[in-house]
């Protein structure tokens, strides 16, 4: 589904919980989000969450905002709120070698379809961030910057990113030599300079070409003349 229900309107100026208050006026709800973390990252695993907030105060999540616009210490204080507060949540870990054997954008759809299946109450309608999930069994819309939007999206991508940077920092006790801690597995100068001097880990992503070249499975990038 590309656009909202016949006759449900979201106002501009409605807040970050105007899907979810137009959707269940209309008797849609419960209404869930889903989203990922870790889709651009050439290591780790890639995470999935969904999350349906109750209606009246308590489903208003203090300083919930997208994930990636929050800091470490904001995120984990939003994350325990918004566990504390749902009605229901799930998360979803796909291993790297799974999202190698899927392809990135097959399994990121796949970890958001399973992350709605596990949810304990069953949602009525689901948005998600940016592209279309297939197969959730109810109605669903792609919301374009939905963790930004709307509340229940943004709720699940704190849950995904708080989950998933935790993994980074338990993987990074194993391999240090990366710096998992601080780059939770993206692809930065500090992480490409390990990944040449040390090759690609156990838990690098071979889909990714950077990992691949650092394998000597690519030819090496040449240097500006």
């Amino acid at each position: 589904m590309s656009r909202l229900p016949r006759g449900v309107a979201v106002r501009r100026d409605a807040g970050a919980y105007g899907y979810e208050r137009a959707l269940r006026r209309h008797e849609l709800g419960p209404v869930a989000g889903v989203d990922e973390a870790g889709r651009g990252a050439c290591a780790g695993p890639l995470v999935a969450a969904a999350a349906i907030l109750p209606e009246g105060r308590r489903g208003l999540v203090p300083g919930l905002a997208d994930s990636k616009l929050l800091t470490a210490a904001a995120r984990e204080r939003c994350y325990a709120e918004v566990v504390r507060r749902a009605l229901a949540w799930s998360v979803v870990v796909v291993e790297p070698g799974e999202c190698d054997r899927l392809g990135m954008h097959v399994a990121n759809v796949e970890a958001l379809r399973r992350a709605a299946a596990r949810l304990a109450v069953r949602p009525g309608y689901v948005l998600s961030d940016g592209f279309p999930v297939d197969g959730l069994g109810v109605p669903s819309l792609a919301v374009w910057k939905g963790d930004r939007v709307a509340a229940c999206v943004s709720a699940a991508s704190v849950i995904a990113k708080v989950t998933r940077d935790r993994i980074m920092t338990e993987l990074d006790v194993s391999w240090p030599e990366y710096d998992f801690k601080t780059h939770k597995g993206y692809i930065t100068d500090v992480h490409t300079a390990a990944l040449e001097a040390h090759g690609p880990s156990p838990v690098h992503r071979w889909c990714f070409v950077n990992v691949r070249r650092a394998a000597g499975l690519e030819p090496a990038l040449e240097s500006p003349s």
